[in-house]
């Protein structure tokens, strides 16, 4: 990977999504609810999971065009879930990505409906989707709806609602919560990347263990993160976890194995990858950047 810049790889795919996002939702009438989803899509952000849905599409031969609506979606798709986390029934958070969250800026009905109005329209976007077999569009439908849904973000979110202040929370469900409020998602954007390129099932296997890893290591990170990095950088209120009595990576291993734990899922994770040489270079960086970021 030593001729790959992973800076510059960053700073080129976020503005191409950034110019997609905004070119996708314009404002109309009623002007409000436009300016509410706007203000959380739009707000920045590390844009992390439409990159890999991009980079997996390349990984297997398909063009980054293919991919893009698609990529919208999964932000605004996460978007959504930020804004619900935010309000006051869920963890009840005053700041994302630096800026007021969207309930303290529009109110909470407006917050709800924004992020019900951004689940809606991704679902939308993906099947307007140009020059790409419809069997196709239907499956990353299928990965997407079934990540979003009570199987994957949603069934997590209860779960980890129900656990707070739980003293009996063990390993395994911390893995069912992580795996499902966070991982599910990230594996859908891996996978449905893949399979608008055309990726076979032996690629699709390759980039599910990829995809898991990854995501379990994104979420460890996030954990340490909230304990040791300050609101500043986070850009979001740090010490969440505390506050609210979760259990956490860190508070079951500590922060040095928790770290050990986050470096080995990545390292398998490229392993998983190598036989793929300079066409897997991309998401290899992007699995290093899961455990080296600092927000």
């Amino acid at each position: 990977m030593a001729d790959f810049c992973l800076t510059s790889y960053l700073r080129d795919r976020q503005v191409v999504v950034e110019q997609a996002l905004a070119d996708a939702l314009t404002v109309s009438f009623p002007e409000q609810i436009y300016e509410a989803m706007r203000y959380s899509l739009l707000a920045g952000g590390k844009r992390l999971r439409p990159i890999l849905c991009l980079a997996s599409c390349e990984m297997v031969g398909g063009e980054l065009g293919m991919a893009l609506p698609t990529a919208c979606a999964l932000e605004m798709i996460h978007t959504m879930s930020l804004i619900h986390d935010d309000l006051p029934a869920m963890d009840n958070d005053d700041f994302r990505r630096g800026k007021p969250t969207n309930h303290k800026v529009f109110g909470e009905a407006m917050a709800i409906l924004a992020g019900d109005g951004l689940l809606a329209y991704a679902f939308e976007c993906i099947a307007n989707t140009q020059g790409v077999p419809s069997d196709r569009l239907v499956r990353v439908i299928q990965i997407i709806a079934h990540a979003a849904s009570h199987h994957g973000l949603v069934g997590g979110q209860v779960v980890d609602l129900a656990m707070e202040g739980r003293a009996d929370v063990d390993e395994s469900i911390l893995h069912y919560i992580h795996t499902h409020k966070t991982g599910a998602l990230l594996k859908a954007c891996v996978l449905s990347g893949a399979v608008l390129g055309g990726a076979s099932p032996e690629d699709l296997a390759d980039l599910s263990l990829y995809a898991e890893n990854i995501g379990l290591a994104f979420q460890i990170v996030d954990d340490i993160l909230d304990l040791t990095a300050t609101t500043e950088q986070l850009g979001k209120t740090a010490g969440k976890d505390t506050r609210d009595d979760k259990v956490t990576y860190p508070k079951l291993w500590g922060i040095e194995a928790s770290q050990q734990k986050a470096q080995m899922l990545v390292a398998e994770a490229k392993a998983k990858l190598a036989k793929y040489g300079a066409q897997a270079v991309p998401l290899q960086a992007l699995a290093d950047y899961v455990i080296q970021r600092d927000r």
